[in-house]
């Protein structure tokens, strides 16, 4: 390290690699190999405070403490230092010298992680490609689906924009681009060091983490294009490219905006229900072109609303389907994308201090709950940061009879949740798109969509569910009941029965009204079954992770995994292997007979299912809280 001109000293002399006290407690030897990365920070963003459960740095400074130097929120911009006070290349320069073992070893790790994802892409995905084009070069003709894909395309890529943006914007109210570990926000920023040269690198890094999808898609698409329009390889990967790098970039950059505002914050949460459906939307509008009912105007006002249609127009600009105005549509994605990282570059140092806190300690602890597969710990984590715990407070009467006090809180609780019911209502459209599109498939087709369009049932219902799941999370929460912990579950599914059950019936009014036969009346045969195949797994109790790690099954894990995801997605799994070949029967022949037969199946899952659940309830009230669960 060079020496320092006068009056400050060299920061070596006083902290050395091999003196413990170099670096407050972040050097090489910390066991836990997570110390502060060159910028101070950690690899998972956790620290030692993690392991406390408390708030405080582990210097003694509580959280109102901690600028405790001088260095408030607002001053940590280094407005008010002279250059005496600047530590920064000199304080980032012995963090790069002290963490130099461990960034050796992060970047092998991240190598070989690299090497993995780069062998699997090629694996699955080039050498099947380069086996078509062989095919394709000794006379195979696949040009017949290029008429479909063409078609799907315009709605389809827009859709898949929108997707984009709606995800990372979604990111950026609990997480953001620029969110460094805790080491980063709770020690070094407090200290007379800028914060551009630290928060810099989390944005390009998150702007590489999300281009990277972008430009896989682009090589698929440039595939598809080759083999199925007959489009020079070239030409697709470099209009392919435009969409698929710049729009999840300027999405990001998005995220940083949302990251920084609270009013951008709140326009995405109030937005995401009304994108959600547009999206649905697009997806329906995108398969009845394929099917032969494109609408040629709106597809043109879809594609140049903004960049998530840009991206379509380019990738059709070298086929023979070419909206006039691809140049136009390339030069704006280029431009607004330029400007917008420019832009979020100069505002990525400027997010406060506190937020950036707030979001380290929020991705911290999700990501302690998924290396621990809690899920539901971390899906929870991330509702309550991004707001959408946020209750609606309503009042129900009282109920004057006892047995329906559970139905009344649930209904309560469901309707203090608004964002639930619009998930179930939003998710039964898939369901039913699929379940049309096992009404006119035959053999293992109709058997495959009949199957998605039940898991999306399943996953509709399964909103309904949480207060079921609220009572299972700690069994002595049931103490206000009455009843047994087994009677009381079973209450539970009253109300997400009832309302799946108009679901169902509005699919049915929905299908009939298009024409559709007897079949329209599986929709809600289907939804008692499915309710009581979450209430399985809502039953399941602690996490059963000995079945992922047991001696007998060798260093590898063998069939540790799949033991696991057996066990947690028990339920949902048994109802729907058990509905699918009479369903699949029914909605192929669309009669009364096979549609009776198909509801008199669902009764006996339901009640079945049902029964298991409670053996489930029962096992797990007579089990100490923390204990494990079969």
């Amino acid at each position: 390290m060079t020496a320092t001109p006068h009056p400050k000293t060299d920061p070596a002399a006083e902290a050395r690699p091999g003196d413990e006290r170099a670096d407050d407690g972040l050097t090489d030897d910390d066991p836990t190999g997570r110390g502060s990365t060159d910028d101070g920070s950690t690899d998972n963003g956790s620290t030692d405070n993690d392991r406390t459960g408390d708030d405080s740095t582990g210097d003694g400074w509580s959280d109102d403490d901690r600028t405790g130097d001088g260095w408030s929120d607002d001053d940590r911009t280094g407005d008010d230092w002279t250059e005496d006070d600047d530590w920064t290349d000199e304080t980032l320069a012995l963090l790069r010298t002290l963490r130099a073992p461990h960034r050796r070893n992060r970047a092998k790790s991240v190598g070989f992680a690299v090497y993995c994802v780069i062998l699997i892409l090629i694996i699955w995905g080039g050498v099947p490609s380069l086996g078509l084009f062989l095919q394709a070069s000794m006379g195979a003709d696949y040009t017949g689906h290029g008429g479909d894909l063409l078609a799907a395309m315009p709605a389809g890529i827009t859709a898949i924009g929108l997707v984009t943006f709606l995800l990372l914007v979604r990111d950026g109210l609990w997480r953001g681009p620029v969110v460094p570990p805790r080491a980063a926000t709770d020690w070094l920023l407090i200290h007379p060091v800028r914060p551009r040269p630290v928060l810099r690198p989390w944005f390009w890094l998150s702007c590489a983490v999300a281009a990277f999808p972008g430009l896989v898609a682009a090589v698929g698409g440039m595939v598809a294009l080759g083999l199925t329009v007959r489009v020079g390889l070239p030409a697709a990967l470099g209009w392919c490219l435009l969409g698929g790098l710049c729009v999840p970039l300027l999405a990001t950059c998005a995220a940083l905006v949302v990251e920084r505002s609270d009013r951008a914050a709140r326009w995405v949460r109030r937005l995401t229900p009304y994108l959600t459906l547009l999206i649905i939307a697009l997806a329906a509008q995108s398969a009845l072109a394929v099917a032969g009912h494109p609408v040629r105007w709106l597809e043109l006002v879809e594609m140049w609303s903004g960049p998530w249609g840009w991206a379509a127009i380019a990738a059709l600009a070298p086929t023979s389907a070419a909206v006039t105005g691809g140049w136009v549509a390339a030069a704006l994605l280029l431009v607004s994308t330029g400007a917008a990282l420019v832009l979020a570059d100069r505002a990525a140092p400027t997010v406060p201090l506190a937020r950036l806190r707030e979001r380290a300690r929020t991705a911290a602890g999700v990501l302690a709950a998924l290396r621990t597969v809690e899920l539901r710990s971390a899906r929870l984590a991330v509702n309550s940061a991004n707001g959408s715990a946020r209750q609606r407070r309503l009042r129900l009467p009282a109920p004057r009879r006892a047995w329906l006090v559970v139905p009344w809180r649930d209904t309560l609780a469901l309707l203090r949740s608004p964002a639930r019911l619009g998930r179930a209502t939003v998710l039964v459209v898939p369901a039913l798109l699929c379940a049309v599109l096992a009404h006119g498939a035959t053999g293992g087709l109709s058997w495959l969509a009949t199957a998605v369009a039940l898991t999306f049932g399943y996953l509709a219902v399964a909103q309904l569910l949480e207060p079921a799941r609220i009572e299972t999370d700690d069994v002595r929460r049931a103490s206000w009941s009455p009843y047994p912990f087994a009677a009381l579950m079973l209450r539970h599914a009253i109300v997400p029965t009832l309302a799946g059950v108009l679901l169902g019936l509005a699919c049915t009014g929905a299908l009939l009204a298009t024409g559709t036969g007897p079949a329209a009346w599986l929709a809600p045969a289907a939804a008692p079954a499915l309710v009581a195949a979450g209430l399985v797994n809502a039953c399941r109790g602690v996490l059963r992770k000995d079945l992922m790690f047991s001696p007998s099954q060798g260093a590898g894990g063998g069939t540790g995994p799949l033991l696991f995801a057996a066990w947690y997605a028990a339920g949902p799994a048994v109802g729907a292997a058990a509905l699918t070949p009479m369903f699949s029967s029914a909605l192929r022949g669309g009669t009364a007979g096979p549609v009776g037969k198909a509801a008199l199946m669902a009764v006996m899952v339901t009640v079945l299912l049902l029964l298991w659940a409670q053996a489930r309830a029962a096992k797990m009230s007579r089990v100490r809280p923390g204990a494990s669960t079969p």
